[in-house]
C-alpha cells in the first residue's frame, strides 16, 4: 500500500501533566511519543492542526505514516488517540514503529457494500444490524489494507455473516480467529421483519389459548361424569 501520509514533529523534552497542557494550550500543539522496536520510545509534539486535518482522513487510521522526526523520517502506524470529552481536542497520540520484515498488528475499518440491494432487505424487509465496524489484523507492512470489503448483496434474512466469511487480502490474517472457531463473532446481520416477529408470537399464543381451553374442556366433562 501506498504511502500518503507525512507529519512533521519536534522531540520534546519536557515531561508531565503541566508540561503537555502548556504544550496544547500556549503552542497549539499535540505531546505525542513514539514508541516499538530496538529504538527507545521518544516523546514528540506536532501541531494540532495538522494532525486534526490527517484525522479527518478515514485511512490514516489504517495507514502507514511517515514521522518527519526533525530531518529523520521513521515509519509509523496510529497505535492510539485521546481526545478530550467535551471538547475538540486532541490530548495525546501513540505511534508505533513499523519494520518492513516484522508482522504487525492493527485495526482496519470494514466497510460493507450492496446495502441498498442487499436481498434480505430488498426482497425479505429485513433490517439491518452491523455488529462489527472494525477488524483486528495482522500483517506484513506491505500487505495493509485501508479498509475490508464485504459485499452483502447476497445476505438473506435471518442470515447471519462472521468474521470467517470475510475474504481477506493475500498475507492479512484475523487476530481473533487465531485465537480458535469460538472467536468467530458476527459481524452483518439481516433481521426478520417486526411485523413477521410479532405474527409468530400471536401465534404461538393462539395455540397455548387453545390448549387451554381444550384442557379446560375435557376437565369439566369429566366432573359431569
Amino acid at each position: 500500500m501506498s504511502n500518503d501520509f507525512k507529519l512533521n514533529v519536534i522531540v520534546r523534552d519536557d515531561t508531565g501533566k503541566g508540561a503537555s497542557r502548556r504544550l496544547r494550550r500556549l503552542a497549539g500543539e499535540v505531546p505525542a511519543i513514539v514508541y516499538g522496536g530496538k529504538t527507545p520510545p521518544q516523546k514528540i509534539s506536532l501541531p494540532h492542526k495538522d494532525l486534526d486535518y490527517a484525522l479527518q482522513n478515514e485511512a490514516f487510521y489504517s495507514h502507514i505514516i511517515t514521522l518527519n522526526i526533525e530531518g529523520k523520517n521513521e515509519e509509523v502506524i496510529l497505535k492510539d488517540l485521546q481526545r478530550h470529552p467535551a471538547k475538540p481536542v486532541i490530548m495525546h497520540a501513540d505511534f508505533l514503529r513499523i519494520s518492513k520484515t516484522q508482522k504487525l498488528s492493527t485495526k482496519v475499518p470494514i466497510h460493507f457494500i450492496n446495502e441498498d440491494v442487499c436481498a434480505g432487505v430488498k426482497l425479505g424487509g429485513g433490517n439491518i444490524t452491523r455488529s462489527m465496524t472494525e477488524l483486528d489484523i495482522t500483517c506484513l507492512p506491505a500487505d495493509l489494507p485501508e479498509y475490508i470489503e464485504v459485499d452483502v448483496a447476497e445476505v438473506e434474512v435471518g442470515q447471519i455473516l462472521h468474521i470467517s466469511d470475510i475474504k481477506l487480502p493475500n498475507g492479512v490474517e484475523s487476530i481473533a480467529l487465531s485465537y480458535g472457531e469460538d472467536r468467530d463473532s458476527p459481524i452483518f446481520t439481516v433481521n426478520k421483519p417486526k411485523e413477521e416477529v410479532e405474527e409468530v408470537i400471536v401465534d404461538e399464543d393462539s395455540e397455548e389459548t387453545v390448549e387451554n381451553e381444550n384442557k379446560e374442556g375435557d376437565e369439566s366433562d369429566e366432573k359431569n361424569e
